[in-house]
């Protein structure tokens, strides 16, 4: 069950896909186990290391908005918990996913692994601001974390159509952006206003 209506989401981001996706992937798989009691509340939590898991209704703006389905190519940014990634690969994506802090990317491959879904998910320990070394031609980039400003590297994974969602800012002043390449155009659209953490280079000391 959604724990969010879909009305929540605007008309043209209510994609039975994505929310048929997000009905798959059972969330308490993927919260610390003294929050298991949250895990159907559409609220972030914590999942240590100065991480979240995000909100479920953010998850499947963010999802909608990067329009991929089955076969596509996607760089997710922030692998945190496995959550996003879980809902990417119920989609049908391939997903090369970055996440800086070694535990939860351990953490998050055993989840999939259990759950079926990672036979799709490429995962790699790093600095997600600078893509995935060697690959580009994406058609979607999904960032899970918020930089201060657009990491270029990102932008320039994006094959010709393809689109890069991506919270942008500091603390309070944060919004979700979309960015789709268009030959050699970028458009840009401001979703709405977000809070993240912070894209960072290194895991923060305990």
């Amino acid at each position: 069950m959604l724990p969010f209506a879909p009305a929540q989401l605007p008309e043209g981001l209510r994609d039975p896909h994505v929310l048929e996706a997000m009905d798959r992937v059972p969330r308490a798989e993927f919260v610390p186990q003294h929050l298991l009691g949250d895990a159907q509340r559409d609220v972030a939590l914590p999942i240590g290391h100065g991480q979240t898991i995000s909100q479920p209704l953010v998850v499947a703006w963010m999802t909608a908005a990067l329009h991929v389905g089955p076969g596509d190519r996607v760089l997710e940014i922030g692998t945190g918990s496995g959550y996003q990634t879980a809902v990417l690969a119920a989609l049908g994506a391939e997903i090369w996913t970055i996440e800086v802090v070694p535990a939860l990317a351990r953490a998050a491959r055993e989840r999939l692994e259990k759950l079926g879904l990672a036979d799709r998910v490429h995962f790699r320990v790093g600095d997600g601001r600078h893509g995935w070394p060697g690959k580009r031609n994406f058609h979607g980039v999904l960032c899970a974390a918020a930089p201060a400003t657009l990491p270029p590297a990102l932008l320039d994974a994006l094959a010709d159509g393809g689109r890069l969602v991506i919270p942008i800012g500091t603390d309070d002043a944060q919004v979700l952006r979309s960015y789709q390449r268009v030959g050699d155009a970028i458009l840009e659209e401001t979703l709405l206003p977000v809070r993240f953490v912070p894209l960072i280079s290194a895991e923060p000391s305990a």
